[in-house]
């Protein structure tokens, strides 16, 4: 899963996704641009409500990957 924050999005709405998604044993990986912030989640991201993580401050899109069978 890929979650793309606002421009707008300021240090505490990334604080607050990155504990969101660490206290549900998710790994993270931050790529930090010069106009976007994108966060990759690593694990089973099947059990996160993607409508829950759209509706958090900042985040602009969630991105599900799914995977080939």
């Amino acid at each position: 899963m890929l979650i793309i924050m606002k421009k707008s999005a300021g240090e505490e709405a990334l604080v607050k996704i990155k504990e969101y998604l660490i206290n549900r044993n998710f790994d993270i990986h931050q790529s930090t641009g010069a106009n976007r912030t994108i966060i990759g989640v690593i694990g089973d991201t099947d059990s996160l409500d993607q409508h829950e993580v759209e509706r958090m401050p900042g985040v602009l899109q969630v991105v599900r990957i799914s995977r080939e069978e």
